[in-house]
């Protein structure tokens, strides 16, 4: 799959990564994790401190995929609203759902601090603005719903967001404690962290195919290196990739695009450095990084040719700086790295972790939509959860065929 192109910002921040060997031997373990991104990471963060023996294969470098344009904003709050997810799921669902989106980003914040490289992990407030008078009481009924679910946030009039921002919108919610962080740095910090707790990372090692072995009860997986690795558990945390291995009928694909400016000197007007985006479909979003940049993402496109996806990218980039100054019309900015990217959805607007009868003992880690780093890590838990101890409670909640569990 032809995920990304243009100019990456996220490897220039650790060119001195550490790198891994590639497959050189036929392997036996109790889990192989497929793929070297930030879910893969998560997935190995988990199963670092179990007795269990633990292998990764990447096909390319770590971080390389997907993660290099992840924009990593860190929050609970995704492009579909909880009241309406609530239509199709039932709110006691959607209440589990909640409480295990805080729970993951509590997670991330732990799981920065225990690593020992710095991933630039900060917590953020965030404003979800209404991009329209008629979006103002879908934001407020939204507000509700999260305050009944003891989320700390306030619902700002007009007058208050323009006595904190130099734009103007009808109203916003302002959610406190999301976050941001570096997603390459993340990734490489809970590869290095499990490296360090004995899983075995083998980089340039991709897979060819598989089968399952009903005697042994082991998936064995090839690789292009000529090596098979035979394996208790597998999981296919390969990102937007593993639907080349396992199609999927929930996940769906866009084009999205992301500019990164040069470094700011004065954030003055930016209140708090907030995490920002907005009801708008397609939206706008707007976070800082740790080396002062600003990174502005959005106009999502339709398609899913690559050569489309690539030929608006210039159109895009002023576009997205056009939006920009707009709002901050003070702080001076130049696109510094550009690029466009597939971004994955779901048609219900839930993440999946796919079990597939012709895949058995293995699971598909399908983190797709606009917080994806959080999605990740909640699955990732369920997932060592059900390898380490045998069941998760929460596995249900979000299986491919996951029932509408409120109203059985």
């Amino acid at each position: 799959m032809n995920l990304q192109s243009g100019k990456y910002h996220w490897p220039t921040t650790f060119p001195d990564a550490p790198s891994y060997p590639s497959l050189d031997k036929e392997l036996t373990c109790d889990v192989l994790i497929i793929g070297g991104g930030s879910s893969a990471a998560q997935c190995a963060y988990y199963l670092a401190d179990s007795n269990l023996d633990v292998v990764v294969v990447e096909k390319g470098k770590i971080g390389g995929g997907s993660t290099s344009t992840n924009t990593a904003l860190i929050q609970y709050s995704g492009e579909e609203m909880f009241t309406d997810l609530i239509h199709t799921f039932g709110e006691d669902y959607i209440g589990r759902h909640l409480q295990l989106l805080k729970e993951a980003i509590n997670e991330i914040e732990k799981a920065s601090s225990t690593v020992q490289i710095d991933c630039e992990f900060t917590r953020r407030d965030t404003l979800y603005s209404a991009s329209t008078k008629e979006d103002v009481e879908r934001l407020r009924k939204e507000y509700e719903l999260l305050k009944k679910h003891h989320f700390e946030l306030s619902f700002l009039t007009k007058e208050e967001i323009e006595s904190k921002y130099p734009f103007s919108r009808d109203a916003a919610i302002y959610s406190y404690g999301d976050g941001e962080l570096n997603p390459f740095k993340f990734t490489h910090a809970l590869i290095d962290y499990a490296a360090k707790k004995g899983v075995r990372i083998y980089e340039n090692t991709e897979m060819n195919g598989h089968h399952y072995d009903q005697q042994q009860e082991l998936m064995i997986i090839s690789t292009k290196n000529g090596y098979s690795i035979y394996a208790k558990h597998v999981i296919f945390a390969a990102g937007y990739e593993g639907t080349d291995i396992r199609k999927e009928n929930k996940a769906s694909f866009v084009s999205t695009y992301t500019v990164t400016t040069n470094p700011v000197n004065d954030f003055s007007t930016w209140y708090n450095r907030t995490l920002i985006w907005e009801t708008a479909r397609p939206y706008i979003f707007m976070r800082t990084t740790a080396d002062n940049r600003i990174i502005i993402g959005g106009l999502d496109d339709n398609t899913a040719y690559p050569e489309d996806r690539d030929s608006k990218l210039l159109h895009k980039k002023d576009k997205l700086i056009e939006e920009f100054n707009k709002m901050f019309p003070d702080i001076k900015v130049e696109p510094e790295y550009y690029l466009a990217a597939f971004y994955g959805g779901t048609v219900d607007g839930i993440p999946i972790i796919g079990v597939y009868d012709e895949y058995p003992n293995s699971y598909f880690l399908f983190a797709f939509g606009d917080n994806g780093t959080v999605y990740s890590q909640m699955l990732s838990k369920i997932i060592a959860e059900e390898i380490v101890e045998g069941s998760s409670k929460d596995l249900a909640y979000y299986l491919q065929d996951r029932p509408l569990l409120s109203r059985d």
